[in-house]
């Protein structure tokens, strides 16, 4: 039996605990809530995880290798162990739903982060190198986790959604890095090593938010949609079922009537390589940041609070982002993405290297920056694909997008090291141009893009009134 009957049956067998969600929109909408509730408690412990390792990760890589070329590497170990995390929590998503997908990820990000405690005290390479690799599966599941909020959401409310998911990780991505004195010093209270406080905080969070999501998550928002989709399906192959269009609009959520139109493979191309060129830039320059911040006499407190607006910067402005996306339109806000990166690796590049405002300001603006990519590019994979393959496209997705990570961390310590700063900045800045000609390609299907969200605009207005 093929993997794909396998997982369908694994659906079909749990219908009887679902199907009361396909003629009921006002159940749908009470658990679409609900869900986006879950998600953002188990965000704002995933943030505090992420933001932790990152910014003290390069700190502790140069501190035990002694070298700054080697300090790109913990971000480039973290990001490729997201990378296999991406695609795993996706596959597992897809066959048993984002309970299950979620929670592994997040646990095996935490027993990582443990592990990198573990391999301080005992000053041990390998152990360190496979613990950053495991600590990237928490940061994988803390991306990934927007998806299972746009699940039951309607194709006019995607981005929205997805922003929910994002803007309650500053919480806890604030928190991080501001976090790393204290942490430090209770480490080195009792007798650990102190940039390995940090990942003290990153382990627990991220345990913290498995236990959430396993215990919560339920009934499963994406199971739920597709034993939804499926009714539809039926529905539209055998017209006795439904009699008459009010009667199938009234029966099933206005994204499940779209599920036909969508599935377009440009759209995938297109969000993919909006959100990999976002992310090479943001992690190339972020990860390098720190070093470049203690060369120039800055302490950890300067550089946790950089570090800290920049994560800040990355998920508070989602709300509105959110917002922006879903009424200005995707290429629009990828448009806005690319001038926002471009301003803030210039400034990152002529910036001063004891000025922490010029600094603050330049990282920023790259947290913004990605933010517009991410919202405006999950946002049109999310339109692009249908709910049967869904939450392993979003999973494969998101491997791309880990891999840019992991080179952009990986070159940017050798870049600094051959060069300077001000060299990878100004490769970022140079890099975020390439969003213009990519927007310019995909302005071809704009308009049909644009009249679908119309036509859907149209339906649910009606389906309200």
């Amino acid at each position: 039996m093929s993997q794909g009957s396998s997982r369908s049956n694994a659906i079909v067998e749990q219908d009887d605990r679902y199907n009361s969600y396909i003629h009921s929109e006002q159940k749908q909408r009470k658990l679409y809530k609900k869900t986006l509730i879950v998600i953002i408690l188990s965000q704002i412990f995933g943030g505090a995880g992420l933001s932790a390792g990152v910014t003290v990760g390069a700190l502790l890589a140069k501190e035990m290798l002694g070298r700054d070329s080697f300090a790109g590497v913990p971000s480039a170990l973290i990001t490729l162990g997201s990378a296999v995390a991406a695609l795993m929590v996706g596959i597992l998503s897809q066959r048993l739903g984002r309970r299950t997908g979620l929670a592994t990820g997040f646990f095996i990000g935490g027993i990582g982060a443990i592990g990198v405690v573990i391999a301080a005290v005992m000053s041990s390479l390998p152990l360190l190198f496979v613990s950053l690799f495991l600590y990237g599966s928490g940061t994988a599941t803390n991306l990934q986790a927007r998806y299972a909020g746009t699940d039951l959401a309607r194709p006019t409310e995607r981005a929205k959604a997805v922003s929910m998911a994002m803007v309650f990780t500053t919480i806890g991505a604030v928190a991080g890095p501001n976090l790393v004195d204290p942490m430090s010093n209770f480490a080195k209270s009792v007798g650990l090593p102190p940039l390995s406080g940090p990942f003290i905080l990153g382990g627990v969070a991220f345990l913290l938010a498995a236990i959430v999501l396993f215990i919560m998550l339920r009934p499963d928002p994406f199971i739920v949609s597709q034993v939804i989709a499926r009714h539809q399906a039926t529905v539209m192959s055998s017209p006795n079922l439904a009699t008459t269009k009010e009667q199938q609009q009234k029966t099933t959520p206005v994204n499940q009537q779209l599920e036909m139109a969508r599935g377009n493979k440009r759209g995938i191309y297109i969000g993919a390589t909006v959100m990999v060129i976002t992310q090479i830039v943001m992690v190339a320059i972020m990860t390098m940041t720190p070093i470049h911040m203690t060369a120039h006499g800055h302490g950890l407190g300067d550089v946790g609070l950089v570090i800290g607006i920049h994560v800040a910067a990355m998920y508070l402005p989602s709300l509105i982002t959110g917002i922006l996306v879903d009424k200005w339109g995707r290429t629009r806000m990828s448009y806005l993405a690319g001038t926002t990166l471009l301003a803030s690796g210039l400034l990152a590049a002529f910036a001063p290297g004891d000025s922490l405002f010029i600094l603050i300001l330049a990282l920023a603006l790259l947290g913004l920056g990605w933010n517009f990519g991410l919202i405006s590019g999950t946002a049109q994979i999310v339109d692009a694909t249908p709910a049967h393959s869904r939450a392993k496209t979003q999973g494969a997705v998101d491997v791309f997008i880990a891999i840019a990570g992991a080179s952009g961390g990986a070159l940017s310590g050798a870049i600094v090291a051959g060069s300077s700063y001000m060299t990878l900045s100004l490769i970022g800045a140079a890099l975020s141009l390439v969003l213009i000609p990519i927007m310019i390609w995909d302005r071809r299907s704009n308009k049909q893009r644009y009249a679908l969200h119309s036509s859907a605009l149209a339906d649910q207005k009606s389906v309200d009134s």
